[in-house]
């Protein structure tokens, strides 16, 4: 997976590319929660995210509850019908900001 963090418009964007799983899980955890300590709002654009798994939409979760516990806000963009549908079994519509 290729992760690329930006700034755009006073927001931190990560764009991920590939597979989000066991393996790649770990860096993406250690990089987007390091941005909650100073910035408010982090968009993840998800156009090149090809799959997601468990270890991925724990990752998702843990993002969501420190942007709250840090009063930030994180949102997710460009999402693909494929893992929308993975949201959508398992209840992350519910808890994630998707537009």
């Amino acid at each position: 997976m290729e992760i690329v963090k930006s700034q755009q418009d006073g927001k931190v964007v990560f764009t991920l590319t590939g597979r989000l799983d066991t393996n790649t899980a770990p860096e993406f955890q250690a990089a987007l929660l390091s941005v909650f300590d100073g910035d408010k709002y982090v968009v993840l654009d998800f156009a090149g995210l090809e799959y997601i798994s468990s270890a991925g939409l724990r990752v998702l979760l843990l993002g969501e509850k420190t942007a709250k516990m840090k009063d930030s806000a994180m949102s997710l963009i460009n999402v693909r019908e494929e893992i929308r549908e993975v949201f959508e079994m398992t209840g992350f519509t519910d808890i994630l900001k998707i537009v």
